[in-house]
């Protein structure tokens, strides 16, 4: 029995002190049933404080150029090709399932960023149907190929699951 009341105290002084800092009491602090109030003391505030944005959630994805036989083109910071599907002709993602197993998608947390020959300006997002966010880069959707290696170009001009595979050159075009 004596739990359950403890619980209920407990849980009672929680919820009076959600939405109000100056509600909480400090375990070294008198009760408030001995705070007498005084007409010379100020009156109470309440602060609130926003954490900064965990680094790792907040920054997109970051896109970067490198050297292949195709010419420059984009890669992810550790040395990952990066295709587009020609079947797609906007930014809507068409490939999903074994497409997706196959080719999967850049997936990013917040807005992705360039580097090396990267426009920024060509950089964006667009909204899977699992509720994932897809790197975007000129309209296209951007995709691995799951069998490369780092620093490997191995399905350049590929045609698979409706659609012929190309890697991107920094102007967004395919590389020829």
């Amino acid at each position: 029995m004596r739990s359950i009341h403890v619980w209920v105290v407990v849980t009672a002084l929680a919820v009076a002190g959600c939405g109000n800092q100056a509600a909480s009491v400090a375990e070294d602090q008198p009760s408030p049933k001995s705070v007498v109030p005084s007409s010379t003391a100020p009156a109470p505030t309440t602060t609130t404080v926003v954490p900064k944005p965990n680094e790792r959630t907040s920054r997109g994805k970051l896109v970067t150029t490198s050297a292949s036989e195709y010419g420059t083109m984009l890669f992810d910071t550790t040395g990952q090709a990066i295709y587009l599907f020609d079947k797609e002709n906007t930014d809507r993602p068409e490939c999903y399932q074994a497409c997706a197993a196959a080719w999967p998608p850049v997936l990013t947390r917040g807005e992705p960023r360039g580097s090396g020959q990267v426009k920024s300006d060509l950089l964006g997002t667009t909204a899977r149907t699992d509720g994932s966010t897809q790197a975007t880069y000129a309209g296209h959707p951007l995709y691995y190929y799951v069998h490369d290696d780092k620093n490997e170009v191995s399905c350049h001009n590929v045609t698979e699951f409706g659609g012929l595979w190309l890697v991107v050159t920094p102007s967004g075009d395919p590389a020829a």
